[in-house]
């Protein structure tokens, strides 16, 4: 949107510039350390890497056992979600409001906490493990490879097709439902004929960031997996090992998990493009009182499927409280010894940088957010173009892939930046921008562009109305995406993991290395405040945003 004697090169120009040549500098400069690492060797293109990788199956192996988890995964991630997500809307259930908070609690945990926590509970000296074998006189040794992993992901990632398909529901016309009942067609038929269709775009986009998050996860197959090795793990393994020796390798196998990435995000827009539907909902879906068996039905699936999400949370929040023999052994007696551990000297710093650097990376996701979104949908050009597409790729790329780039690109000349407090904050930055900056777009496309025209024509400048009038007008909406983005941002574990060093250490790596080293105890008091963490800031946002309703 250019005013009357408006320039071509003017303020908004130079930003966007500037913030082109932060996302080329970050983004695209690290994923072309990548890439040349990967195909060059002496000056020359080398294919080595690459035909190592697909000739041995000890890595190409890794490869298909994570298809195998991804796509388990995200369907039974599908099979708990998409019948949640219905009954909630459909049917009155009792403590709705609280059930639908502790399912986005589930989600917005990191998955290895869950991991850790089902080890407390199914592992070889589980809890529910001992009750089994004492009572059903079993030999059961534990939920771990390949069933373990799919257990924790699914549980992790149905919320997420949960909220998807909960918001496309809210926003269906019941009249269409009420004419296909008209027309003889039955409760299945009106779901599978009327329903499904309509909110098959959501439920892709679900489909999509549940795959991605599956496939990029190491650090639940690494607590849980044992001898069961997915491709992120192979990743992580063989860059720590080989960093100093043959990264060229490495780097292969982040390309390699770039452009498995990229091919899922395009098929997902085709999809999506496909099967998308415009509706207004002028008479919404309202959930009716279920009678007989049906309401006995739809109680149980929906409590007992939120207590198993919740359970680990639950866990982890008592295990907190039990005393330990040597860290990893409970002794079933309550104590506050594991926070003393945790709250002794020099061990509160993990928690003050996850605050800290959380804090620094939301300011930088809020000011870029906003801007970013502002001059994409306002002044709309060929260089704000680039740079909407530029904010898309750290959405596609794996946390642990981010993580290795950034060291392979700032960890000498020119750019000096591995082990500093900066490298940790621009990376959170970079992962969790995307995020607010789709939903700053769409705010700032509800709001008119005529009463930003009018402060123009009462002879205040383009700045002075976008920081008087359009940012007091988005603020609410942006303010409200940047809670959600700061509970997922102090969730992130995969590029802080590569990334941190002894003073740089987060909530997440002091939980993963507690729980690698078996100090449980610890573990489970570090997690428990990030739990806490996590509820707090949600409740913020249900206060900021004025609904209790967390559909996407």
């Amino acid at each position: 949107m250019r005013y009357a004697g408006e320039k071509k090169f003017n303020f908004w120009t130079v930003l966007t510039l500037i913030l082109l040549a932060l996302f080329l500098l970050f983004v695209i400069y690290p994923i072309g350390m990548l890439l040349a690492k990967s195909l060059f060797a002496g000056g020359q293109v080398d294919l080595s890497y690459f035909v190592k990788f697909f000739t041995k199956k000890y890595y190409w192996g890794t490869l298909v056992n994570s298809f195998k988890v991804t796509i388990t995964s995200t369907l039974v991630a599908v099979l708990i979600g998409l019948p949640m997500a219905y009954l909630l809307r459909n049917v009155k259930i009792p403590g709705s409001g609280l059930l639908n908070i502790l399912i986005v609690i589930s989600y917005l945990s990191p998955p290895f906490i869950g991991a850790y926590a089902w080890i407390q509970l199914l592992g070889r000296n589980g809890f529910i493990t001992r009750i089994l074998n004492a009572v059903f006189h079993m030999n059961f040794s534990g939920i771990y490879g390949f069933a373990g992993i799919v257990l924790v992901f699914s549980l992790q990632s149905f919320p997420l097709i949960y909220m998807y398909v909960s918001g496309a529901m809210k926003n269906l016309d019941n009249s269409l439902n009420e004419a296909a009942e008209s027309l003889g067609c039955n409760a299945f038929q009106r779901v599978t004929k009327v329903i499904f269709p309509l909110i098959m775009p959501s439920l892709l986009a679900g489909m999509l960031l549940v795959f991605m998050r599956v496939f990029s996860d190491f650090g639940t197959p690494m607590i849980i997996g044992e001898g069961y090795k997915t491709f992120p793990v192979m990743l992580y393994t063989q860059f720590m090992g080989e960093v100093g020796t043959n990264d060229g390798f490495a780097a292969t196998l982040c390309i390699i998990v770039i452009i498995i990435a990229l091919m899922f995000f395009f098929l997902q827009k085709i999809l999506g493009k496909r099967f998308t539907y415009s509706m207004t909902a002028l008479k919404p879906m309202e959930a009716q009182t279920a009678t007989g068996w049906r309401k006995f039905l739809s109680y149980a699936v929906v409590y007992l499927v939120t207590f198993i999400a919740a359970l680990p949370q639950l866990t982890v929040i008592v295990t907190s409280f039990i005393g330990t023999i040597n860290g990893s052994l409970f002794t079933g007696e309550f104590t506050l010894d594991n926070y003393r551990n945790i709250f002794a000297k020099g061990n509160t710093s993990a928690i003050f940088n996850t605050y800290l650097f959380g804090l620094i990376a939301i300011a930088i996701v809020l000011v870029c957010g906003i801007l970013i979104s502002y001059l994409s949908v306002r002044k709309r050009s060929p260089l704000t173009s680039v740079l909407d597409v530029l904010t898309m790729f750290p959405y596609i790329i794996p946390g642990s892939v981010l993580g290795i780039s950034f060291l392979y690109a700032f960890n000498g000349p020119p750019f000096l930046l591995g082990g500093t407090v900066l490298i940790i904050v621009i990376s959170l930055s970079i992962r969790r921008m995307p995020y607010t900056i789709r939903s700053s777009t769409a705010i700032i496309g509800q709001i008119s562009p005529s009463i930003e025209e009018a402060s123009i024509s009462l002879g205040a400048s383009q700045i002075k109305t976008f920081l008087r009038i359009t940012i007091p007008m988005m603020l609410p909406g942006v303010l409200s995406g940047a809670i959600m983005s700061w509970i997922t941002l102090i969730s992130e574990l995969s590029s802080s993991v590569i990334l941190y060093t002894s003073k740089t250490m987060t909530l997440t790596v002091a939980i993963y290395s507690e729980v690698i080293r078996s100090n449980f105890g610890n573990a489970a008091a570090y997690s428990t405040i990030l739990t806490l963490t996590s509820i707090l800031s949600l409740l913020i946002f249900f206060r900021v945003s004025g609904s209790r309703d967390l559909s996407i």
